[in-house]
């Protein structure tokens, strides 16, 4: 039977959000799964400015591909941008963003 564990993002120090200060590919660091359990990420993004924000989430790579590019709009906060997808083998959550100003929350849901 599997085993569920609610994990804090890797790229997160306590669990704070992580701000996004890259604006381009390789994006920051959000989390590094797991190298054989299955990661179950939710991620949630904030815009603290005035201005619509494009985030750009390199999930697993920084192909076009593995790329989920977003709009967050002026002063949002705790959009969902990753519902849930997994994700396993080491591989890398990045995020980068047309300007400063956008922070990423979340967690995993380890299951082993």
């Amino acid at each position: 039977m599997a085993t569920f564990s609610k994990v804090i993002l890797s790229g997160s120090t306590n669990g704070r959000p992580i701000p996004v200060t890259q604006t381009a590919t390789a994006g920051d660091l959000i989390h590094t799964a797991d190298a054989s359990a299955i990661d179950e990420v939710w991620l949630y993004a904030v815009n603290t400015t005035g201005a619509v924000r494009t985030l750009t989430i390199e999930y697993g790579g920084v192909a076009g591909g593995d790329q989920i590019v977003v709009q967050i709009s002026e002063n949002a906060g705790l959009v969902l941008i990753i519902p849930g997808l997994t994700l396993t083998n080491s591989l890398v959550v990045g995020a980068f963003a047309d300007a400063a100003g956008v922070n990423i929350t979340g967690w995993v849901n380890r299951i082993t």
